[in-house]
């Protein structure tokens, strides 16, 4: 809130203008002071005043514009506090006023500057400088106070490119990278570089001090840890300074305790700001190294006599500046000097690297240079295990081949169908796709959406509002994140920021779920599930981090930074110890949950692994450099690329009995613990396990999971679902929509006859012959076996029918008997009237062979006995029809037809037509006879059992051939229909052909547009209809005289009914 000198200069130039125009105006007033007109100044005529300006400004200050008049300015000299970021102060720590006498200038607070961070005290700081415009000496430790400038011709060149003096600093350690162009320097001690002169040693005055600490634009955050004095804030930085442990033998590990992001400012450079967040879950990491490290060096069985010491190094989780850090384990000095080092002999055995696959990777490239073992503690890297590239790289966690795997399964058991990928843009995100895939594919599971984020450790603004909108408005509730912890921290952050409820979370175990952020009572992540590597909990782990305290342990900065964080605990000076007396009793246990997890995690487990691994390795290697110098003096040194192979052939059980493996080659596949975080309200975090995934069980119980105790995401009531499209109900089958997924289908109702018996059935199932689909087309009932039966009322009717007509018809036959001296029978020959109603009277009978459950005998019987019953039939009407014809003929005879009736050789049309229809019937017989068939298709729900007529040509050639002897007999009846005779029965045949031809005609047609057991009955009917055609037409009118005219069937009333019409006839 303090007037910068620019804006103070802005505020001195606007007085300056100002006063200038005010002596103008005075005097361009008093020039025209006698004149009625107006002026105008023109602006040249301002530079006079402007030169000759002198006043007081409002706060006492002397302004003068003229340089020849200007007096040399006293300063403030301020020192810049910006650690943490947000801190931002100028605070002045001295005056330098060159016009007070020479020992009295300076005036300074030494006690009250903050150095870089770095320096806990003042250093000297010696300066040298190279080449022109060329690089600085490559170590500033090459520079000793002898040191002479020996390039004369080059400090020439180099001087005249410039008409001022320049300071140029080389220090003995960096304060922090360089960064947007500036450096943070402090100089105490330089050299002074004229632009006369050729380079010279001399102590600067403490006047000069360069406090460049307008400093890289580099802030530091730390949100939870307000400043509450200059002594607090110095301890909160040396938080971040390395921990070590002296041994025989070292290890040295590099935890990602803090990250760096990118954010945007709105000055007007435009430059973004870096931020820095401590990340409290990773310093659990520290704990597992030193913990394994402790429990080894009590452990008589590993390195015994041998003590076992650490490096543990607090680096940012990002690839940025990663390898300082790593230089510094391999030189032991803060600067970056390669093929340098400043160690004794005690070196670290192996460096320990993760979580991030970035980082070992760039780590690595640089070991491979010295062969110097390194050991990832992240998850399975497939890049990392490329021995071509890093041949000195080891990694502890158990490979992830089938994860993909064990998630699809996890979908397919909840039946989500429909789910979204979120993914980190790297190898690690291609190949987890690629698999995903090829499982979904094989289990019908569709991907909603895939989005690929950049590594969000660089910038939060990758997860941007366009993926935000995207995952908020599809219609998956399932959305799966991979990536490692580091690269997907930004994913977390800002999803629980945007507060993206309503959603199932799958995702790897390695997520950090401590966060700065308070979410009310809503977590985004409540009720995920997590995939975690199966282990075995170690619950000396537990018990070492809860006697974890500041008076244990008290050179651990960062533990005394949270002792003084969350339990108010005061250091106790500049050694930032923190009291013995300040609560005795409290923990990390008593931290909250968003900032600490007291179960180990799955990092921190494999940072204990790792440490295990390099430990048996120093120890294998131990026993065999005993073996080969057993009489050595004791002291055993080995160079660092000797422990290779015993890191690549380490195979042993940890303190958990698990078994340890670095060779990536003779790795297992991983069994997966499946966890539910229960968040809710905030606070809760807890991870509880509900099941499990074992690659190597049987087919089919993979995956156990116990599915009540999962808690769902907030917004869930029951199980979620989540599908591009609601489950085909049985009884429909899934169509799919164009242009669109799998998953994505319109429901449509199975065909007749066809069923979907389970949900979300591609294809409908048609029922065997032997069922039919239910109304609800789900299931397939046993169709039930009909046919044309006694029991049936159709079959009943026409029983009825057949047995009324025989009856009828064998009445007719005792009345004709009865009655056979009668004029009326003996016409028209009475042995063929009786053959007649013979044949009638079984032809009646015939039908009782369609009905009834049929069999091979009465499907052969049915056709047969029909065509051969009625050919008699027919046969005698047609011999009754010649019979009367020729009777008539008899009149005017010769001698053919005398021996026609004489012989009665009408009579032998019978059997000649009979025996013509037996061939064919023969050869029907022979060639295609009926059989018992079945049509399961014309009555919904039955079978009908009916007699197929085997040969549908001979069936019809047999109707044929009785249509044409009824043909025959209607021709000739027709054509004798009037003549003269009183019991002329030509009339009678004449309308029973009519009959018999009309029914057997339309019979076709009918016949052939029924099915099943009508197709019977119609064929029944057509059979009683012609026979009762052939008895009424013929017969009736005969019974009608014979039984209520009696009087007209005598002989007498023939003569005179003849005598009659004779008379008649002559009198016309």
């Amino acid at each position: 809130m303090e007037m910068t000198e620019e804006a103070y200069n802005i505020y001195n130039s606007v007085y300056d203008v100002a006063h200038s125009l005010h002596e103008m105006t005075v005097k361009q007033v008093q020039i025209q002071s006698y004149r009625n007109e107006e002026w105008n100044a023109h602006p040249w005529k301002l530079l006079p005043f402007l030169k000759q300006i002198n006043f007081i400004n409002s706060v006492g200050h002397h302004v003068v514009l003229d340089s020849q008049m200007k007096l040399e300015e006293k300063y403030d000299i301020l020192n810049v506090w910006n650690f943490p970021t947000g801190l931002r102060q100028n605070m002045k720590v001295g005056t330098f006023s060159p016009k007070a006498p020479q020992s009295q200038q300076l005036f300074l607070s030494d006690h009250m500057i903050q150095w870089a961070t770095g320096f806990t005290e003042v250093q000297e700081v010696i300066v040298s400088v190279g080449a022109a415009f060329g690089p600085i000496c490559p170590c500033c430790a090459c520079v000793s106070e002898g040191h002479s400038w020996s390039n004369q011709t080059s400090w020439s060149n180099w001087s005249s490119r410039s008409s001022q003096s320049w300071w140029i600093l080389c220090l003995r350690e960096p304060l922090w990278s360089q960064g947007n162009g500036f450096l943070a320097l402090r100089a105490v001690r330089a050299v002074v570089l004229d632009s006369e002169n050729p380079p010279r040693k001399a102590r600067l005055p403490a006047a000069m001090i360069v406090l460049l600490v307008q400093i890289m634009r580099f802030p530091m955050r730390q949100t939870l840890v307000p400043l509450s004095s200059l002594d607090d804030f110095l301890c909160k930085l040396k938080a971040l300074s390395p921990l070590h442990s002296d041994g025989n033998m070292v290890i040295a590990a590099l935890v990602p305790l803090f990250h760096y992001y990118l954010r945007k400012t709105d000055d007007l450079r435009g430059e973004d700001m870096r931020d820095l967040w401590f990340k409290w879950r990773s310093y659990q990491f520290s704990l597992a190294f030193i913990f394994a490290v402790e429990e080894i060096n009590k452990n008589t069985h590993i390195l015994p006599n041998t003590s076992l010491g650490f490096d543990l190094y607090h680096v940012p989780s990002n690839q940025w500046h990663i390898l300082q850090e790593a230089f510094t384990c391999l030189t032991g000095a803060r600067i970056i000097i390669p093929n340098y080092t400043c160690r004794g002999q005690k070196k670290a055995a192996a460096l320990l690297t993760g979580t991030s696959w970035a980082t070992s990777a760039h780590i690595g490239r640089l070991l491979n240079l010295y062969k110097y073992p390194q050991i990832n503690f992240g998850p399975f890297d497939t890049m990392l295990s490329d021995r071509a590239q890093f041949t000195s790289l080891y990694q502890t966690a158990p490979k992830d081949t089938s994860l993909s795997q064990g998630i699809v399964i996890l979908m397919v058991h909840f039946n989500w169908t429909w789910v979204g990928l979120v993914l980190i843009d790297d190898h690690n995100g291609a190949e987890i796709l690629s698999d995903l895939r090829g499982e979904m594919d094989r289990n019908r599971v569709c991907i909603a959406f895939v989005e690929m984020i950049q590594d969000n450790l660089i910038s939060s603004d990758d997860f941007s509002r366009t993926t935000y909108l995207k995952i908020l408005k599809s219609s998956a509730n399932v959305v799966f994140i991979y990536g490692d912890t580091e690269s997907s921290h930004g994913i977390i952050i800002n999803t629980g920021i945007r507060l993206m409820n309503g959603k199932v979370w799958i995702m790897r175990s390695q997520w950090d779920s401590t966060t700065d952020f308070e979410y009310f009572i809503f977590d985004s992540f409540h009720g995920s599930l997590i995939f975690a590597h199966h282990r075995v909990e170690i619950s000396d782990f537990r018990k070492f981090v809860q006697t974890y305290n500041p008076s244990k342990y008290p050179e651990d900065g960062y533990l005394a930074v949270l002792w003084n964080t969350y339990f108010n605990c005061p250091f106790s000076g500049p050694d930032c110890k923190i009291l013995s007396s300040c609560l005795p009793n409290v923990s990390l246990e008593m931290l909250p949950k968003n900032v600490w997890e007291m179960d180990m995690t799955e990092e921190s487990y494999t940072v204990y692994n790792s440490v295990y691994a390099v430990a048996h390795s120093l120890h294998e290697m131990t026993l065999k450099q005993v073996q080969i110098q057993p009489h050595g003096n004791g002291e055993i040194h080995n160079f660092p690329w000797e422990l290779h192979p015993f890191l690549k052939n380490v195979h042993l059980k940890n303190g958990a009995g698990k078994l340890v493996v670095l060779d990536s080659q003779r790795k297992l596949d991983a069994e997966y613990d499946i966890l539910n975080f229960w968040n809710f309200p905030d606070g809760l975090r807890q991870k509880m396990k509900v099941g499990t995934f074992s690659p190597k069980a049987p087919q089919g119980q993979e995956l156990f999971l116990c599915d009540h105790m999962i808690q769902w995401a907030i917004g869930f009531t029951e199980l979620p679902r989540s599908v591009c499209s609601e489950s085909c109900v049985p009884g429909f089958r899934k169509s799919s929509q164009e242009g669109k997924a799998a998953c994505c289908y319109d429901c449509t109702r199975c065909p007749d006859n066809e069923i979907a018996n389970e949900t979300d059935m591609d294809h409908c199932v048609r029922c065997p012959e032997s069922h039919y689909a239910n109304t609800e087309q789900n299931h397939c009932l046993q169709k039930a076996v009909t046919f044309l039966s006694y029991e049936d009322p159709l079959g009943m009717a026409l029983i009825c029918l057949a047995l009324g007509f025989s009856s009828l018809t064998a009445v007719v036959l005792v009345v004709f008997v009865k009655h056979h001296h009668t004029p009326i029978v003996k016409a028209n020959n009475q042995a063929l009237t009786y053959i007649l109603l013979i044949t009638l009277t079984f032809c009646f009978l015939c039908p009782l062979l369609f009905i009834g459950h049929p069999n091979t005998a009465t499907c052969i019987l049915q056709q047969s006995t029909f065509a051969v019953l009625f050919t008699v039939a027919l046969s005698t009407v047609l011999a009754k029809t010649i019979t009367v014809v020729l009777a008539f003929k008899v009149t005017v005879p010769d001698r053919l037809t005398r021996w026609l009736m004489i012989s009665r050789a009408p009579n032998l049309i019978i059997p000649i037509c009979t025996l013509i229809q037996i061939v064919l019937c023969g050869i029907w017989l022979s060639t295609s006879p009926p059989f018992i068939d079945s049509d399961a298709y014309t009555e919904h729900g039955y079978i009908i059992i009916i007699c197929n007529k085997g040969s549908t040509i001979a069936f019809h050639s047999v109707l044929a051939y009785l249509c044409s002897m009824a043909l025959g007999s209607y021709t000739l009846a027709y054509l004798s229909r009037n003549l003269p005779d009183t019991f002329n029965e030509a009339k009678f045949i004449t309308f029973s052909m009519l009959v018999f031809f009309s029914v057997w005609v339309t019979f076709l047609p009918v016949y052939h547009s029924t099915k099943g057991k009508h197709m019977v009955a119609m064929e029944v009917f057509s059979i009683l209809a012609s026979s009762a055609g052939l008895l009424g037409c013929i017969f009736f009118p005969k019974c009608y005289i014979i039984l209520l005219r009696s009087h007209r069937n005598v002989l007498s009333h023939v003569r005179n009914k003849a005598y009659s019409r004779e008379k008649v006839n002559l009198t016309a």
